[in-house]
């Protein structure tokens, strides 16, 4: 698969993106309800993030019943798996990124059972 750079290092360029990012490689999945939940925005606006991220070719989605899970697309290059570990790493400890994963660990019951 190939990927743009220029699409790759405009996704994180974004806040929202980089920070559904960080924690879809922080989980492996999540599905929207889990990142609308830990990020504190509304399902649209994750959704329209998510969505750019997809078109992108940065992630890949699955549909479970009523939920859509996200991750990481399979066939990311290397190079661009490499970009986003260091990126990630390097922010991971900082605020709004260490939040996030606390929110989300603060879900009970994960994955989907927290979406109902």
């Amino acid at each position: 698969m190939a990927i743009d750079p220029t699409n790759l290092f405009r996704a994180l360029a974004d806040e929202t993106r980089l920070r559904c990012l960080a924690l879809l490689v922080a989980e492996n999945e999540l599905c929207v309800c889990e990142l609308t939940h830990a990020l504190g925005l509304s399902q649209p606006m994750i959704s329209r993030h998510l969505a750019s991220l997809r078109e992108s070719g940065i992630v890949s989605d699955r549909r479970a019943g009523q939920w859509i899970h996200y991750r990481l697309h399979n066939d990311l290059p290397k190079w661009a798996r490499r970009v986003l570990t260091e990126a990630l790493a390097g922010i991971a400890r900082s605020e709004p990124y260490r939040a996030d994963q606390r929110a989300l660990r603060g879900m009970s019951n994960r994955p989907s059972s927290r979406c109902a």
